[in-house]
């Protein structure tokens, strides 16, 4: 076996942690190269293996999806919903053995039209998302986001701004502004504004077959675009329209995993004083 590992932040290197799994994966047979971006993957690799949090794994999807390569966070962050597995001997066990599971996760596809409907491409654009898609303002002045589903029109946000999540994103920023929590199975997206105005908005799930459009009115002239962990200015008049792609990342994980289970240790859901 075959792995090239991606690690974002170089002062991890220097962690003691880093250089036992690589020494583990070694003295398994398996043979283990790093990489900062998909031009240095190799012939014959087998997964890619991503070293830190959940933006870590978010840069090393980047590079999985574009190589049909199957991805596994290894968390050396906080949280860790997407890079669930801390680096211990059980994870190199299941890599060795070849008992990991693969799991499709669902990517959003971003396509950004001028005024004038021509598609372009902004500064630093990047056309798919794993976690959300979302539009913000620029400024101090609140924006109002214009959100067709389908093609039917929802009543105007005046919000900070508004995301489109998938079901993997629902414990990402989506959950910061209120979003419900969705199994990663879940075939859905969540469309959820961000610090509303209108105190009676709430969060939306549709079909992740739905097609979201979206426009924005500013004072400042422009928004921003984020596509998960990368921004893009947004000129005045333009749309984007954010569906479900055609393609999916290839998730390793362990058999023993549990969503549920990493809820209540992550977010420590349901975990009250009164019960201790």
């Amino acid at each position: 076996m075959t792995l090239a590992y991606y690690i974002k932040k170089p002062a991890l290197m220097q962690d003691d942690r880093v250089s036992a799994l690589l020494d583990d994966l070694s003295s398994r047979g398996i043979a283990i190269y790093r990489i900062s971006d998909a031009s240095q993957l190799c012939a014959g690799t087998d997964a890619v293996l991503s070293l830190g949090g959940d933006g870590t794994f978010l840069a090393a999807a980047r590079i999985a999806i574009g190589a049909d390569l199957p991805v596994m966070g290894i968390n050396f962050g906080r949280l860790g919903f997407l890079s669930e597995n801390g680096p211990e001997s059980v994870v190199v066990d299941a890599l060795a053995s070849g008992e990991c599971l693969e799991e499709e996760r669902g990517v959003l596809s971003v396509v950004v039209e001028g005024p004038d409907g021509s598609v372009i491409a902004p500064e630093g654009f990047y056309p798919l998302a794993l976690n959300e898609v979302t539009v913000s303002r620029l400024g101090p002045a609140m924006l109002g986001v214009e959100v067709s589903l389908n093609g039917q029109p929802l009543p105007v946000y005046w919000a900070d701004g508004l995301l489109v999540a998938t079901s993997s994103g629902s414990t990402a920023y989506s959950l910061s502004v209120g979003g419900p929590i969705c199994t990663p199975d879940s075939k859905v997206l969540i469309v959820a504004p961000v610090s509303p105005h209108n105190l009676n908005v709430r969060p939306l799930i549709v079909p992740q077959e739905t097609s979201v459009s979206i426009r924005f009115k500013s004072r400042t002239g422009g928004a921003m675009l984020s596509t998960d962990n990368r921004n893009c200015l947004l000129p005045e008049g333009a749309t984007v329209r954010v569906c479900t792609s055609g393609v999916s990342l290839r998730r390793l994980r362990l058999k023993e995993s549990n969503f549920i289970n990493a809820l209540r240790s992550r977010l420590l859901w349901g975990e009250d004083l009164r019960n201790s």
